[in-house]
C-alpha cells in the first residue's frame, strides 16, 4: 500500500507541476487572465502529492515496511520512534522528498499571497518558474531518486538502522528541515527576478513584494546553519563546530550571496542603485542552493556531513548549468534596460558602503568556491587527489571577515548621497572609544594576538553602533508616542538586533578558535588530576543498553562542573564505536570531554580528551538574537503602522484591482509608492 500511494501521489505532484506550466504558458502566451488565474489553482494539487508522499513515506518508517528499499536500508525494528521518523531525510531519496514538500508549501503559500493578482504577467511568470523547479523535483522522484522504489528480490525482515550518527542526537529533527526551508524558499525571490526580466518591469516593485520571502528563507538558512555547527559540536567529538568542510561551504555560499543581496536591496529600493548586482545575487543564491544540493547529494565529495551516494550528479549540475545560462542569459538580455536612474554620488555614502559591502561578500563566497571546488577540478582533470584545508580558508577569510566588522559598524551612520566628514565623525566618536577601550582592556588583561585583538575592537565598535541606532529609534518612539514594538520592529531596526547577534557570534569565534585548549590525559579511578585548569576525578565505567544502541559511559567528576560523562556507543551491528561527547557549557567557557580509550582491564585507567574553549556558548545565545532580529525585521507592516495608516492600507487590499502601495482613488495622502504588479514601463526602464 506504501508503495502504490507514495508512487501516485509522486506521480500526482509531477503531472500537476507540468500541467501547470502548461496552463500558465498558455495564459501568458495569450495574455489571458483568466487563464492565469486557473493557472495558480496547480499549486493545491502539487502540495496535494507532496503530503501524501511524505504521509506514505513516514507511514512506511514507522511501520518498518522494508519492502521499500529506501525503508529496508535506513531504518530498523530497534530504532526509535524520533529517528525512524527523521530517517525520512536520512539519504538521498529521502531528502529530496523533504525539499519537494518543502517546495510545494512555498508554491501554494505564494499561490495564496498573490491569489487577487494571479492575473498579472510578472505572477504569471513567478509561478511558471516554480512550477518548472517542482517538476524537475518531482520528476526525480519519478524517475532516478524514487523514494518508493521496490526491494529487489526477497523482503529483508530488518534492516540496519539510519546511520549511526544520525541517530546519536535529536537535532536531527530539526536541523535539516531548517537548512531546507531556507535553501527551497530563495525559489520565491528567484521566481520573481525571473519574471521581472522577462516581463521587463525591472523597477523596485518585485524586491518589495519578495522582501520578507527573502527574509524568512535567509533567517531558516542562518538557523540551520548554527543549528548544524551546534550538532557537529556536540555529536562528533573533536571539540569543533566548524572546520571548512566542503558541505558545511556548501550551506554557507547561498547565505552570503544573500546576506550581501538583503544589504544592497536597500540602496535599490531607496535610490534604484545596483540593480544589476540585486538581480545576480538573488539568482547567485539559487544557483548556489543546486550546487549545495550536487555537493552533497551526488556522491562527489569525502565528508563526514555526506550521508549518501547517487548517480544523480549529472542530472543535478545538468540542472544547475540551466538555472545559471537562463539567469546570465536573462541579465545580459536586459543589460540595456538595467541603468540606474542614480549614481553613487560618493564614496562616503550609504549606497557607497552597501557597494563596498557587496564586493567583500562576493569575496568571501569567491574564497570559499574556490576552496571547495578546487579539488573537485584537479580530479576530473588530473585524476589526482587534493585537499584544501583550513589554513587556505582561515588565511583567505580572516581580513574579509575582519572588513565586514568594521562596515558593519560605519555602515549604519552613512547618510544617503553624501556624508560629512564632521557628521559622520560626531555619530562614531562613541563607538570608537568603546572600540579602543576594548582593545586596551584585553592587551591588558594579557591577551595577545592580532587577529583576535582586531576581533574584540572592531566587534565593540560594531556592537556600539548598532545600540546607538536602536537607541535613538527607541528614544523617537518614545517621544512621539509608540510602544516598544514600533521601536524594534521594521527592517532598520530588526538589522541592527541582527548585528548585534552577528558581532556577538564573531566575538565568540575569535575567542573559541584563538584561545582553546585540549590536552589528553590518562584517569586513575579515585585519584584526582589537574588539567587545564580544572581537577578531574575517574570514577568509573558504566554500560547502558537500549534496544537500538550499547553505550560505554566513562563517569568523570569535574571542580565546578558536577560530573560529566562522556560515552561510546555502538548501533546494532555495527562494530565501529561513535563517540558520544560530554560538554558542560559556561557563560566564559565550556568544558568538553572525551572518551578516546576504554580501560584495557578491570579498574585500569582510562584514556579521556579534555578541551576548554571560551566563550562557545555565545555563539548559540548570537545565532538566537540573529533569529530575533530576522522575525522583527519581517514583522508584518500592520503591526507596525500607527491607526490611519492601517486604515488606509485595509481600504488597498480590499479593492481587489489595486495593487499594494497605489493610492487609493480619492483618498488624500496616500503613499505613492509603485509595486511589482502595476508598474509602467517608463518606471521599469529608469525614466519615472
Amino acid at each position: 500500500m506504501n508503495e502504490a500511494l507514495g508512487r501516485s501521489a509522486v506521480l500526482l505532484g509531477f503531472l500537476a507541476a507540468l500541467a501547470g506550466m502548461g496552463v500558465v504558458g498558455v495564459g501568458l502566451a495569450r495574455h489571458k487572465a483568466s487563464i492565469l488565474r486557473q493557472g495558480g489553482l496547480y499549486a493545491g494539487l502539487i502540495l496535494l502529492g507532496a503530503l501524501v508522499a511524505t504521509g506514505a513515506m513516514e507511514h512506511a518508517l514507522i511501520t518498518h515496511d522494508f519492502s521499500l528499499a529506501y525503508v529496508a536500508a535506513n531504518n530498523s525494528r530497534e530504532t526509535p520512534l524520533l529517528f525512524s521518523i527523521t530517517g525520512m531525510w536520512s539519504a538521498l531519496q529521502g531528502s529530496i522528498l523533504l525539499w519537494a514538500l518543502i517546495l510545494a508549501g512555498y508554491a501554494a503559500a505564494m499561490g495564496w499571497k498573490f491569489r487577487r493578482r494571479a492575473g498579472d504577467p510578472l505572477v504569471g511568470w513567478a509561478t511558471f518558474t516554480v512550477y518548472a523547479v517542482a517538476a524537475f523535483f518531482f520528476g526525480l522522484m519519478v524517475g532516478p531518486a524514487n523514494p518508493f522504489a521496490p526491494v529487489k528480490g526477497p523482503v529483508p525482515v530488518d534492516g540496519p538502522g539510519p546511520n549511526p550518527l544520525l541517530q546519536n542526537n535529536p537535532l536531527v529533527v530539526i536541523h535539516p528541515p531548517m537548512l531546507y526551508l531556507g535553501f527551497v524558499g530563495f525559489t520565491v525571490p528567484f521566481a520573481f527576478a525571473v519574471g521581472a526580466l522577462v516581463t521587463g518591469r525591472l523597477g523596485e516593485g518585485w524586491l518589495v513584494e519578495t522582501r520578507r520571502w527573502t527574509l524568512f528563507a535567509w533567517g531558516f538558512l542562518s538557523a540551520g546553519i548554527v543549528l548544524g555547527a551546534w550538532w557537529s559540536y556536540q555529536v562528533l567529538g573533536w571539540g569543533g563546530f566548524w572546520a571548512w568542510d566542503p558541505v558545511e561551504n556548501a550551506a554557507f555560499l547561498p547565505w552570503l550571496t544573500a546576506t550581501a543581496y538583503l544589504h544592497s536591496v536597500v540602496a535599490q529600493e531607496r535610490r534604484g542603485l545596483l540593480r544589476v548586482w540585486n538581480l545576480s545575487l538573488v539568482m547567485a543564491t539559487f544557483c548556489l542552493t543546486i550546487l549545495a544540493t550536487f555537493l552533497t547529494r551526488s556522491g562527489v565529495l569525502q565528508s563526514v556531513h555526506a550521508f549518501s551516494n547517487s548517480n544523480l550528479g549529472p542530472v543535478l549540475i545538468g540542472f544547475l548549468g540551466v538555472a545559471v545560462a537562463a539567469s546570465v542569459g536573462l541579465i545580459g538580455w536586459r543589460g540595456d534596460r538595467l541603468r540606474a536612474p542614480a549614481r553613487v554620488d560618493s564614496a562616503l555614502s550609504r549606497e557607497g558602503g552597501f557597494l563596498v559591502n557587496n564586493l567583500l561578500f562576493a569575496a568571501f563566497a569567491f574564497v570559499v568556491l574556490l576552496g571547495t571546488v578546487f579539488p573537485l577540478f584537479v580530479q576530473a582533470l588530473d585524476n589526482r587527489s587534493l585537499t584544501v584545508g583550513r589554513p587556505y580558508f582561515d588565511t583567505m577569510t580572516t581580513p574579509i571577515g575582519l572588513a565586514l566588522l568594521f562596515f558593519m559598524a560605519i555602515g549604519p551612520v552613512l547618510s544617503w548621497k553624501r556624508s560629512s566628514p564632521a557628521v559622520l565623525g560626531s555619530r562614531l566618536v562613541l563607538p570608537a572609544w568603546a572600540g579602543v577601550l576594548t582593545v586596551l582592556g584585553c592587551a591588558l588583561a594579557g591577551i595577545r594576538g592580532l587577529a583576535p585583538l582586531l576581533a574584540f575592537g572592531l566587534g565593540a565598535f560594531a556592537a556600539t553602533t548598532a545600540l546607538r541606532q536602536l537607541a535613538h529609534s527607541v528614544r523617537a518612539q518614545a517621544t512621539s508616542g509608540r510602544g516598544l514594538w514600533r521601536a524594534l520592529t521594521g527592517r532598520t531596526n530588526g538589522g541592527m538586533v541582527v548585528h548585534l547577534g552577528v558581532v556577538v557570534i564573531g566575538v565568540a569565534l575569535a575567542a573559541s578558535l584563538s584561545f582553546g585548549h585540549r590536552t589528553q590525559v590518562q584517569l586513575s579511578r579515585g585519584r584526582p588530576t589537574r588539567v587545564l585548569g580544572h581537577t578531574l576525578t575517574y570514577q568509573g565505567t558504566h554500560t547502558k543498553v537500549t534496544p537500538a544502541r550499547s553505550e560505554l559511559v566513562a563517569d568523570v567528576a569535574v571542580s565546578g562542573r558536577g560530573v560529566l560523562r562522556p560515552g561510546i556507543s555502538q548501533f546494532g551491528t555495527d562494530a565501529q564505536g561513535i563517540g558520544s561527547p560530554s560538554v558542560s557549557p559556561g557563560w566564559r567557557s565550556d568544558v568538553y570531554l572525551t572518551f578516546d580509550g576504554p580501560a584495557q582491564h578491570k579498574g585500569g585507567p582510562v584514556l579521556i580528551g579534555v578541551i576548554v574553549q571560551p566563550l562557545v556558548s555565545w555563539l548559540w545565545i548570537g545565532a538566537a538574537i540573529v533569529v530575533l532580529g530576522t522575525a522583527l525585521a519581517a514583522a508584518p507592516r500592520r503591526l507596525q503602522a500607527p491607526p490611519g495608516r492601517r486604515r488606509e492600507e485595509r481600504a488597498r487590499d480590499a479593492s481587489p484591482d489595486l495593487a499594494p502601495g497605489l493610492p487609493v482613488p480619492g483618498r488624500r495622502g496616500a503613499p505613492a509608492g509603485v509595486s511589482a504588479m502595476a508598474e509602467a514601463p517608463r518606471t521599469a526602464e529608469g525614466g519615472a
